[in-house]
């Protein structure tokens, strides 16, 4: 286990909203390790995980998936508070009022108006008095456009304008994490649980290249010093869409139709391999290059994004990572949606003049994965795609996307159903 290093004592204060791992194993991790914090502290209103915190007196264990092995990494110093407790709620303002650096890490951004005790609404509570000169706040929601939303849900608490010295900033965080749940399983994986006697472990990987948006408060420096600035994180969203994403679904959809278990079995697959790297590299990449060209931007180049590919497909296989084709494959309505991983990287390939061929048959992957998750309107559950006809494949494209498909719906279906006999090969 790794020993916890000394900590200077700095003043500044950071709030995080939500306990999951990447809030535990990026932001508060990366907040304690770089020792400019004063405070660490946490909102969460999972009772359990806020009493087994406090029982621990703020430390917790997070376990780090590397190429070679699993190291267990310590945090301290963590005060958590539930917003719907009264007196946690008066702690958490205060400590909002004073904060420079906040973080939130939910499951979407319709959580970030939710309930009586919003984190919105606590933003814009903490903030509308605060004596802090600067604060940033990290949207770490999977949307291109989490900080804005995040901003506006904030503002409309205050009914006025943000006040002066605050700035909501998007993140690109490509750090594949999950939350292990029973004191078996987190035994049988070697992991050390969040606390002592919880049934719950955080597993993130070690990977830690955290893209965000360019800071502009004047003289404001942050205390968590990892994150790499960018003018522009569009680009490099669409990147973690139509390629990390893109291909971490396509490979769990073919795992899937060839009976897989675990994503570290298709490592050894040279033909699922073959499928995933064309897909990543002459398709998500050769489109996301001749897009953003423009830029000059290492990542937007062949040699740049062919080290981006074989990193990730090496990551995504990792056997310490421990990912499981059912979960990668899960919720499948939402991820074969028109804009989606799989479908919007054949959209935006289509639209540069490139043949999606791969992605098309990753999407029929995961038709075949939906049948077995879902009910689809006048289609038989567990119909294999062999036996779907073109009209069937059009009849459930037509139902995920509904008012959302774009201009290349057509040929992208076309696509899929060429793929058909390629999938049954």
């Amino acid at each position: 286990m790794k020993a916890i290093p000394p900590q200077p004592v700095k003043q500044r204060v950071f709030v995080g909203f939500g306990f999951g791992p990447i809030q535990a194993g990026l932001f508060v991790s990366e907040a304690f390790a770089s020792g400019n914090f004063a405070r660490l502290v946490v909102a969460e209103i999972d009772p359990a995980l806020v009493a087994a915190v406090r029982a621990n007196t703020g430390r917790l264990c997070v376990n780090v998936a590397g190429s070679s092995g699993i190291e267990v990494q310590q945090v301290a110093g963590v005060e958590i508070y539930n917003p719907t407790v009264q007196s946690d709620r008066t702690a958490l303002l205060a400590a909002l009022a004073e904060a420079s650096e906040i973080s939130t890490s939910l499951p979407a951004v319709a959580f970030y108006d939710m309930g009586q005790h919003s984190v919105a609404s606590l933003i814009a509570e903490g903030r509308r008095h605060s004596k802090a000169p600067a604060c940033v706040i990290y949207a770490a929601e999977n949307n291109n456009h989490a900080a804005e939303i995040l901003q506006e849900k904030v503002e409309a608490n205050l009914a006025a304008p943000l006040p002066p010295g605050v700035q909501f900033l998007n993140t690109v965080i490509g750090k594949m994490s999950q939350v292990v749940v029973g004191t078996e399983a987190i035994a049988s994986m070697g992991l050390a649980p969040m606390t002592p006697g919880l049934d719950r472990a955080f597993l993130v990987e070690a990977f830690n290249r955290i893209l965000i948006s360019r800071v502009r408060l004047p003289g404001f420096t942050r205390g968590i010093e990892v994150f790499i600035e960018k003018d522009d994180l569009l680009p490099f969203e669409e990147a973690k869409l139509y390629g990390h994403n893109a291909i971490h679904a396509l490979l769990a959809y073919l795992g899937a139709a060839k009976g897989y278990t675990n994503m570290t079995e298709l490592k050894h697959d040279a033909a699922v391999m073959k499928i995933a790297r064309d897909a990543f590299l002459n398709e998500s990449g050769a489109a996301l290059a001749k897009k953003y060209a423009h830029l000059n931007d290492p990542l937007f180049t062949e040699a740049g994004y062919r080290a981006y590919a074989e990193d990730l497909l090496e990551r995504m296989t990792n056997p310490y990572l421990a990912d499981t084709i059912a979960r990668a494959a899960r919720d499948p309505r939402r991820k074969l949606g028109y804009h989606d991983r799989i479908f919007g990287t054949m959209d935006l390939a289509l639209s540069q003049g490139i043949v999606p061929e791969n992605m098309a048959l990753g999407g029929l992957a995961g038709i075949a994965s939906l049948l077995q998750q879902e009910d689809v309107p006048d289609i038989a559950k567990d119909r294999s795609c062999e036996t779907l006809s073109d009209i069937e494949i059009q009849h459930i494209l037509q139902w995920l996307w509904a008012k959302d498909a774009g201009p290349h719906a057509g040929e992208i279906t076309a696509w899929v159903c060429r793929a058909r006999q390629r999938l049954a090969s």
